[in-house]
Formats: structure tokens, sequence, C-alpha cells
């Protein structure tokens, strides 16, 4: 009998193949005494070097399969394997109460995941599913157990499990895995972002998939509406595949607007742009057609290492992309690191509340030799290309000039040491606070552009942590109040003869894109694999005529009115 099951669309497509469950032995560990401390120890540290070693592997087949910033997940994992304060309270265990190395492990790794989960903090959170997936492949080694392998699937199949851990989605073979569905997850969980790299369509937070799914059954996974199909009818699976082939011919007809110029119906040319972390990605933005880079992630060169990045290292990053780009701009984000973003070689304190605490320009400002490093290097990689600068998180007017007259400060000394800078590198800021959206028409006197980050504004101007569940029906991007903010940051813009650009999650929504429109942004800059679809839609609209329906929308009472109005208008 066929069942829908629907969960969270978290890469787009659709897959029709059997069901493969991807279920992990059972990891039972009982606990004994011993004699040998020393031999148990011993067998934890080849445990761990067996680990370490496939690791490294996975490491390397990600790196090649999804780039370099993915890749980084198992550098932490690798870290984590190394991390003396989780090894060393094992060893401890072993040695003082006489036990065995794989409870010894099994106690200390449960510690540690309960106390991260606890935390209100995203990216503890995410730390705590970190431990749990590299301390079960230990485990596995110690109880002579073997973990599923991924990689071994020789099949057309869509996997169906609790959940894939970082390892499993990174040994994916996109010959055989057409899909994945998985009872919990959220579309900024890791393996959703990496089946988007993929480009496998995957529809994760089900909450009953693997219970209603039994293995060989006929499957469709749904990553555009967020279904699953379970042993469907003949013409159910004759309907998927119309929708499938016309999501491919959709795919096909904008890859054909890879070189075309992002122009509206009435002549007015918008940009669209890419958010990048590493020089890899940089050839997704090419072959996605991107016109520049709206947002280069900076921090993830700082991420999965045990030390800052050398001012050489940094350079390099800088160049590569500058380069690949040609006299395409670049926008670079100074360090935003804070928040979900931890760095635990600065050993920064915690705080209650990290998203509006120490972080980006507030922790640059006060770590200025970190952040001078930083300057430096895309000072001197300027040359190569058409470098902006962008400082984010900036809340006041003086935090701006601080930033700026340092970054000045570094450009004369560089030029006092006969290095050659670019005369041309326009400073701008991440606008995502609202005291900055509310002052936008002092802050345009000074700054060369804003680029509005909406991510973090949507949830500081609506009072709501976008990754707390209870409170994501207030995560509303078409709020009118949100649309304010927008309107008066690219009005005080204008005025002042800038230019203003989004780089959050908002600039590449097909219901926000026409009112963007109409309301006068002049950047867009999303993932890449955004962009063909955006340019299509933008293709078909007149920037003239979306302005009264932009007006209109900001005197509405609320987001699902805005919602509605623009999605019978504008969409399908």
């Amino acid at each position: 009998m066929t069942t829908t099951i629907t969960g969270i669309a978290a890469s787009p497509g659709i897959s029709i193949a059997k069901a493969f469950i991807l279920q992990n032995p059972e990891l039972k560990v009982v606990k004994t005494k011993v004699k040998d401390t020393n031999e148990e120890i011993q067998r934890l540290e080849k445990a761990l070097e067996k680990s370490k070693a496939e690791l490294e592997v996975i490491k390397e087949h990600a790196s090649k399969e999804l780039g370099e910033d993915k890749a980084e997940i198992f550098a932490a994992h690798l870290l984590v394997l190394s991390d003396p304060e989780l090894i060393n309270p094992i060893k401890d265990k072993v040695e003082t109460e006489q036990v065995n190395a794989e409870f010894a492990l099994d106690e200390v790794a449960n510690m540690f995941i309960t106390l991260f989960e606890n935390m209100d903090n995203e990216y503890m959170k995410e730390r705590a599913a970190d431990i749990r997936d590299v301390t079960k492949r230990v485990l596995a080694h110690l109880l002579g157990v073997t973990i599923a392998n991924p990689s071994m699937i020789s099949e057309e199949v869509v996997i169906i499990a609790e959940d894939l851990t970082p390892s499993d989605t990174a040994q994916l073979n996109r010959q055989y895995v057409k899909g994945f569905s998985t009872d919990i997850g959220g579309r900024t969980s890791h393996s959703a972002i990496m089946s988007r790299s993929l480009e496998i369509p995957a529809v994760v937070g089900t909450k009953t998939v693997t219970s209603g799914v039994e293995n060989g059954t006929l499957v469709i996974v749904d990553g555009l509406d967020g279904k699953v199909i379970v042993d469907p009818t003949e013409e159910v699976v004759n309907q998927y595949q119309d929708k499938k082939a016309a999501y491919d011919a959709q795919k096909a007809e904008w890859a054909k607007l890879v070189d075309e110029k992002t122009v509206t119906t009435d002549g007015q040319h918008v940009e669209l742009a890419a958010n990048i972390g590493t020089p890899d990605d940089v050839q997704g933005v090419l072959e996605n057609g991107g016109e520049g880079v709206g947002l280069y992630r900076t921090e993830f060169l700082y991420m999965g290492r045990e030390t800052l990045p050398t001012e050489e290292e940094q350079f390099e990053a800088y160049k590569a992309v500058l380069e690949r780009m040609g006299d395409k701009p670049v926008v670079v984000r100074t360090l935003d690191i804070g928040g979900d973003k931890e760095l635990p070689y600065l050993d920064l304190p915690k705080e209650m509340n990290p998203f509006l605490g120490f972080r980006a320009i507030r922790l640059c400002l006060e770590m200025q030799d970190m952040f001078r490093t930083q300057l430096r290097a895309l000072l001197r990689a300027s040359v190569f290309g058409n470098l902006k600068i962008m400082f984010p998180m900036i809340a006041t007017l003086d935090e701006f000039r601080e930033a700026k007259s340092i970054l000045l400060e570094e450009k004369e000394k560089l030029q006092g040491e006969g290095i050659a800078v670019s005369e041309t590198i326009e400073v701008g800021i991440m606008v995502e606070i609202p005291s900055t959206a509310v002052m936008a028409d002092l802050f345009a006197k000074e700054v060369d552009f804003f680029s509005i980050g909406t991510n973090d504004l949507i949830q500081y101007t609506l009072a709501a942590d976008r990754m707390n569940e209870r409170v994501s029906y207030l995560y509303q991007p078409y709020n009118p109040a949100i649309l304010r903010l927008v309107k008066n940051v690219i009005d005080a813009a204008h005025k002042e003869g800038k230019w203003a650009g989004m780089c959050g999650e908002m600039a590449g929504d097909e219901v926000a894109i026409p009112l963007l429109l109409g309301l006068g942004l002049d950047e867009f800059s999303m993932s890449a694999t955004s962009i063909l679809k955006a340019r299509s839609q933008i293709l078909r609209l007149s920037r003239e005529e979306l302005r009264s329906d932009a007006q209109k929308a900001l005197m509405m009472n609320t987001a699902e009115e805005v919602k509605r109005f623009i999605e019978e208008k504008y969409i399908n």
C-alpha cells in the first residue's frame, strides 16, 4: 500500500529507486575488569590509529568529491581523536578503575555528548554529533565490529537512515546513491549541506522514515516538496517520472543561461553573485554563471586546525580566488568567528548568548594582531583581481571607522615596504544588525557599499533564534518589518551613489526575488547552484512594474499576506 511521509526538503530533485536501509550494528558495551591496564591502553591506541587512518581516507575522498570546506569536517574529527581532553580521561578511567577500554571510552564520550547537547548553542550541539560519530568508529574497532560502509553500494538505491553522519555522507557514490531520507536533521545539518554539494535529492527530519520503509521497497524521494512516497503504484511512479523529467529539463534550460547577463525585461541589469567558503568553491561559481563572489566566508581558513593561519597562507587563498574570478568582483568578509562558530585554539570565554556576544568585528577590534594579519594578506592579494572588503556585525559608526582606520594603517605600512596594493578597493559592511539598518543613511556617507545579511537581520529584528524549532515560525523573510529595513538600506545607499547587495538566504528565494527587485537591490549573492534558477526568474520580470508591488507589500500586515500576494502574481 502506498504511503507518503513528509519531511524537510533538504536538496532538490526527484529520485526513484529501491530502499537501502543504512543501519550500523549495535555497539553493545559490557563492563569488565582488566588486570593489565597497559595492554588495555595499547588496545585503545591501536583503535585510535585505525580510526585516524580511515578518517584520512574519508577526508581525501570528501576533498575531491565535495571540496575543501566540506572536508574540513573530517579535519575536525581527526582533531577530536587527538584531543587530550577526551583521550586522557579515557586512559585515566582504564587505569584507576581497571576497566576495559570500550567501557571507559563509552562512559567518557557519553559524558561529553550529554554536556554539549544540553548547551544552548547550535555549534556546541554539532560538536556532540562529531564526538558521537568519531567515538562510534573507535568503539567498533575495539569491539571487532564492522561499521556499514556506504561507499560499497553497487546498485542504484535510495538510502534510508535515522541520520547520516558526515563520514557516511562523504562516502556516498553519486553513481549509485540516487537520494536519501532520514528521521532527523534539518536544512543546515551536515548531511543536508553535503547532499546539496553532491546534488543528491534529500528529504530529512521525517521522524518516521526508518520505521515506515523496509529494505528493498521501491521509494520516491521528492526533494522539491519534502516528501517520501513508499511503495508507489505504477501510476504514481509515472507521475513522478514526469515530474523528474520536467525538473531535469528545467535544469537543462537554466544551464543555457550560464553566459547570459542578468537583465530584467525593462533592461535593468542586476548582479548575480555567489557565496563561497574556500578557493575550491570558485569552480562552482564559474560553472553556474556567477557574475562575482558576493560573500567569501574567510572563517573556513581558520577552522579545523590547531593554530591561526599565517599571513602567507591567507594571501595564497585570497590570491587564488581573485585570480580565478578575473575582473569580476570578489567581496571578502573579514573574520566572522563567534556565535555558532568557535575556534578552540583562541580559548575564548563561554557566553550566555554568543550570537549577541564577543564575535566578528568585536573580536577582531580587540584581537588586533589577528585582524591586522588578515588585512595585510587581503591588501597584498588585492592587485590580483577586483577585491572588495566587508566588515561583519557592524553595530555603530565608531566600529566601522576603527576597522577602516586599521585597514588604512596596514595599507600605508605595506606601501612603505614597497609592496603593491590596489588603489580601487571598495570597503563596505554587512548590514545584519537592526540599528545599522535604521542608521543606514549615516553609514552610507562613509561606506562604499552595503551587503544585507538577512540570516541574522531577520532573527535579530524579530527576536527569534533561527535554530530554535519552537520559534522558527518567527523566522519571516517576507515580514513587512524586514522589507522596510531592506528598503531603508537600499534607499540610503542609492541616495549617496553607492550600491546595495544581499548575501543571506533570502537573496536566492523565488518569492523574495520579485520583492527585492522592486525595492531596487543591485546585487543578489546566493549559493552557486541557485544562480541559474534565479537568473531565469529575473529575465522574465520588469523592475519598473515591480516597484509599485513592492510598495504595496511594505504596507501589508503579515508575512503570509506578502507571500500570498507575490506567489499569486509572479510564481508559476
